[in-house]
C-alpha cells in the first residue's frame, strides 16, 4: 500500500542534478514488506559539499547502474503505492523527473511525514527527520545516506499511524488538491482561505514575504501554486521557502490588483519577477528660450519640475511629442526632434508658434482631471490632476466631490506606472463607474 523512500542527490533540484542513491522500504501501514535500495551512477560530478554530507563519492558511483536501467524495477515498485517521503515534495519531484526520462510518468498519490507528524505530534521543536527521530526515540543508521533514513522514516511512519488517534492520515489522503503544498504549511490554512476577491502573502520561516499575489478568488489562486512539482530550482526554491500565508481580502478585482502592485513594490518580496523594476520616468517639459520661443522636450523626471504629461518609457513620451508635432503642424526643431536643423531656418513667427504651444498646453491640462472610481463596497480610488493618490471606504452619506476633503478619507499610496496604466485602462471600460471632481474645489 505505501512505499517509503529517501534519495540522495548530487545538488538541490532535479532540473540541473540527479540521484546517486535511492532507497524504498514497502509498507502495508502496520509492518515492512519488501526493501530496495542502490547506489546510482548520476552521469555527473557529485558536489564537494554533498560529498561531505553523504558520504557518497565520484568513485563510490561510478561502477553502480544509471537510472535508466533501474527505472523500470522502481516504477514498478511505485506504481501501485502511495509515496511516503519526509519532505515528500523533494524526494518525488526527483523520482518523477528520472522516471519520466526514462519514459515512465509515476502519478501515485503522495504524502509528508513532516506535515503528519505535525499534526499528530504537535509539540515537537522542529519537523527535520533528525530532531524528529531523536524526540521520539528512533535511531537512525548511517544518516544523510538513503538506507537509513528511509528505515528510519518508515519507523516514524509506522509510528504515525499507531498514534493517529483523530484519522489524520486519512484525511490527507482525501486532500488530492493540496497535493504539492509545501511541508510547513498547514492544509487547514489553505482550506480556510477565502473565495473572494484579494491579495495573499507568502511568507518565509522567519516571517518575511517572499510572494505577493492578487485573485479574484484567493483560495484558488494560492492552491493553483501549489498544482504541479516542477523540478526546477526556481520552482523548488519557491516550496522550500515558503511556511505561512496571510491574506487581504478586497472588494473587488481591481482593488486586489492595485493593492498587489503597491505591496510589491513596498516589500520587494524575492520570488516576484513582474513588477520589480526601478522606474525610470520620463515627461515632455517645456521652456521659454532666449528669442521668446516655448520649447517643448524630452527629459527624464526631476523633483522640482513639473512635466506636462508623464511617461514610463522613453519612447511613449517622444511618440507623444511627435504626434503634437505633426497634429499641430509645430516645427520639429522647436521640440528638439529635427537635430539635423541646427540653424533653425524656416521657423514660424513667435507669436504664433506660442499660439499653438498654449493650445496644446491646455490640453495636457485638461487630460488632467481629477476623478475617483467608485468600487462595490463603497470604496473609492481617488485620481488627483491626473495622479493616483490613494483608496479607501467611505460612506456613500459622507462622499463629498471635493478633492481635499475627499484626501482626508482615504489612505495615501505611492503611484507606479502598473497603477496608472491599471486606471486608464479600467476608466476606458468602464466610465460609468467614474466621478468626475472639480479640481478647484
Amino acid at each position: 500500500m505505501f512505499a517509503i523512500v529517501d534519495i540522495e542527490t548530487t545538488g538541490g533540484h532535479a532540473g540541473a542534478n540527479n540521484i546517486t542513491e535511492i532507497a524504498i522500504v514497502l509498507h502495508n501501514g502496520q509492518e515492512v514488506e519488501g526493501k530496495f535500495s542502490t547506489l546510482v551512477n548520476p552521469g555527473m560530478p557529485i558536489q564537494k559539499y554533498v560529498q561531505a554530507l553523504t558520504g557518497i563519492t565520484d568513485s563510490m558511483v561510478a561502477s553502480a547502474p544509471i537510472f535508466e536501467h533501474l527505472a523500470p524495477n522502481i516504477y514498478n515498485l511505485l506504481k501501485d503505492r502511495i509515496f511516503i517521503a519526509h519532505n515528500v515534495n523533494f524526494d518525488y519531484s526527483f523520482v518523477k523527473h528520472e522516471l519520466a526520462a526514462a519514459g515512465f510518468e509515476l502519478t501515485t498519490q503522495k504524502l509528508c511525514t513532516i506535515r503528519l507528524a505535525k499534526k499528530i505530534f504537535p509539540n515537537l521543536p522542529k519537523y527535520g527527520l533528525g530532531t524528529v527521530c531523536r524526540e521520539l526515540n528512533i535511531t537512525i543508521t548511517d544518516r544523510h545516506r538513503a538506507t537509513g533514513d528511509a528505515l528510519a522514516t518508515a519507523e516514524l511512519f509506522g509510528l504515525l499511524v499507531k498514534h493517529d488517534n483523530s484519522g489524520e492520515l486519512e484525511k490527507m489522503m482525501k486532500k488530492k488538491a493540496n497535493r504539492y503544498l509545501p511541508p510547513h504549511v498547514n492544509i487547514e490554512e489553505v482550506e480556510n482561505l477565502p473565495t473572494v476577491p484579494g491579495i495573499y502573502y507568502f511568507k518565509n520561516k522567519a516571517g518575511k514575504v517572499v510572494y505577493v499575489g492578487k485573485a479574484k478568488n484567493i483560495k484558488k489562486r494560492v492552491i493553483s501554486h501549489f498544482s504541479n512539482n516542477k523540478p526546477s530550482k526556481q520552482k523548488q526554491d519557491f516550496l522550500r521557502e515558503i511556511h505561512q500565508i496571510s491574506h487581504t481580502v478586497c472588494d473587488s478585482e481591481l482593488i486586489a490588483s492595485v493593492l498587489e502592485s503597491i505591496e510589491i513594490k513596498r516589500l520587494w518580496p524575492a520570488f516576484n519577477k513582474s513588477q520589480k523594476h526601478y522606474e525610470h520616468q520620463y515627461g515632455i517639459f517645456m521652456f521659454e528660450d532666449a528669442m521668446g520661443y516655448i520649447r517643448l522636450g524630452v527629459d527624464k523626471k526631476r523633483k522640482l519640475l513639473q512635466p506636462l504629461l508623464s511617461f514610463s518609457l522613453l519612447a511613449e513620451a517622444n511618440s507623444t511629442l511627435w504626434q503634437w508635432v505633426r497634429e499641430h503642424h509645430l516645427h520639429p526643431a522647436l521640440c528638439f526632434l529635427d537635430k539635423t536643423n541646427k540653424t533653425l531656418d524656416g521657423l514660424p513667427t513667435v507669436a504664433e508658434h506660442n499660439a499653438i504651444i498654449n493650445e496644446i498646453i491646455q490640453s495636457a491640462k485638461e487630460e488632467k482631471k481629477t476623478f475617483v472610481i467608485k468600487e462595490t463596497g463603497n470604496h473609492y480610488i481617488l485620481v488627483e490632476d491626473g495622479r493616483f493618490y490613494g483608496m479607501g471606504k467611505i460612506d456613500h452619506e459622507l462622499f463629498v466631490a471635493q478633492p481635499q476633503q475627499l484626501k482626508k478619507m482615504l489612505s495615501p499610496y505611492p503611484e507606479n506606472e502598473v497603477i496608472r496604466s491599471m486606471i486608464k485602462t479600467y476608466t476606458a471600460r468602464y466610465p460609468m463607474r467614474v466621478i468626475y471632481l472639480n479640481n478647484n474645489a
